[in-house]
């Protein structure tokens, strides 16, 4: 038995979907536990290349259960959107390979409405939001305003939930934020449609996924977003709104925390951001460019172009310390193929101290200086590897550097988008 979970080390985009898909051939079950359909994946099968954002990685394995866990917030649009398009490319989804939990929030149109006008609001401080409704849907959740997928499933109880919702949330979009009221009838219309075509999925997922682990199947719990976009331990308020540190699956999935087994902590092999906030290693250079262009640094959900930096191993020693890590998977290290020098950053200069933590206060971020240790590049060859063996010399130097630093082993590198350009160091 064992229930593992793999999450982002860094801002996201780390390559947690490509992991994700990779060790859920040895799974049985894979547990969505937080986020939404703000988070994108990309998975490589083939010739083919799947984009995913709210249904589990593990979707692409015909004899695996994909749960979406309590912790998800749900858009039955976006969820239907995506079902329909794995179908369309011969995924064949059923309730025997996707279950959602009944206590999950669904996000509404009035949601996604509040959350493009509070960007807007906010003018040049907004905090960069895919206006997708995910923050204002866990905002519900916490008012304990929110509509849950059981909810969804009773007719009367839904009418009665969003009359009273819709009614204050058209106040604050009209009289507030200026914008247009929605339509009460339209709503519910369409959400009872939703209701049917989600029904045969809803399941309670803690029970089904509690009696997995104590039958002795391996379960993933598969995180969404990175370490840095962590509600209360990320750099707020350029954040998610939930929990995507290895804490977030014991809420987001009905398990306690002694089922854990380990924690796989997915790392680039230099560092990406997409929107605003400090980025104590980005490089506004030629090499900055050259590192998104070759990685195809552009966000699967919004398409915009990431932030891209040296290597923070700051950043993963507070993910390592936050999360419980055990492993890392290292991802994209073909990436950096053909540069001469690479650098690491391994602390932070900050009043006049050096620390080696990530600070709380943004201010105080800005104000950090990166400590860099230079090493010697690798050549292209590195994307033909599979076996450790067959890395280049100077790419083990810089991946055992990794491991001193954060005290935490490499267990599985990367050197491509493919599953067969994945060399597993130590096993899970």
């Amino acid at each position: 038995m064992s229930a593992f979970i793999v999450l982002g080390a860094q801002w996201g985009d780390e390559g947690k979907g490509k992991m994700t898909d990779y060790l859920a051939e040895g799974a049985d079950v894979v547990v969505r536990f937080q986020g939404g359909n703000n988070a994108g994946h990309t998975v490589v099968v083939g010739d083919k290349e799947y984009k995913l954002h709210l249904i589990p990685s593990g979707i692409l394995y015909k004899n695996k259960l994909n749960v979406i866990g309590n912790g998800v917030v749900v858009d039955p649009e976006a969820l239907f959107k995506e079902i329909d398009y794995l179908q369309g490319l011969g995924e064949n989804i059923t309730p025997e390979r996707l279950m959602i939990s009944d206590r999950s929030q669904v996000i509404m149109p009035y949601h996604k409405e509040l959350d493009n006008l509070y960007e807007i609001a906010r003018g040049k401080n907004d905090i960069g939001t895919t206006k997708k409704g995910i923050g204002p849907c866990y905002t519900d959740k916490f008012e304990r305003s929110g509509i849950r997928v059981c909810d969804l499933m009773k007719k009367d109880v839904l009418k009665e939930k969003l009359k009273t919702n819709l009614t204050i949330k058209n106040d604050i979009i009209t009289k507030v934020l200026g914008g247009k009221a929605l339509d009460f009838d339209t709503i519910y219309t369409q959400y009872l449609e939703y209701a049917d075509r989600m029904r045969p999925f809803v399941k309670d997922i803690s029970v089904k996924v509690y009696d997995s682990i104590k039958a002795g199947k391996n379960v993933l719990f598969e995180g969404a977003q990175g370490t840095l976009l962590d509600i209360d331990y990320g750099s707020y308020p350029f954040v998610t709104s939930s929990n995507t540190i290895a804490g977030g699956v014991c809420v987001g999935a009905g398990i306690g925390p002694t089922m854990i087994t380990s924690v796989v902590g997915v790392a680039k092999a230099y560092t990406t951001r997409v929107g605003k906030g400090p980025f104590p290693t980005e490089l506004e250079d030629e090499t900055g460019e050259w590192i998104r262009e070759k990685g195809f640094e552009f966000g699967v959900t919004t398409g915009r172009a990431r932030r891209c930096g040296w290597l923070d191993l700051v950043i993963l020693k507070s993910a390592a310390r936050v999360s419980g890590i055990t492993s890392f998977a290292v991802t994209k290290i073909d990436t950096l193929a053909g540069l001469k020098k690479i650098k690491i950053c391994v602390g932070y200069k900050f009043e006049g101290s050096i620390i080696d933590y990530f600070p709380a206060s943004l201010e105080d971020l800005a104000m950090c200086v990166p400590i860099y240790e230079e090493f010697d590049g690798w050549d292209l060859s590195i994307a033909d590897a599979r076996s450790y063996e067959e890395l280049p010399e100077n790419a083990k130097i810089y991946l055992k550097r990794i491991e001193e630093f954060t005290g935490v082993k490499v267990s599985i590198v990367s050197v491509g988008p493919k599953r067969d350009q994945t060399m597993v160091l130590t096993e899970i």
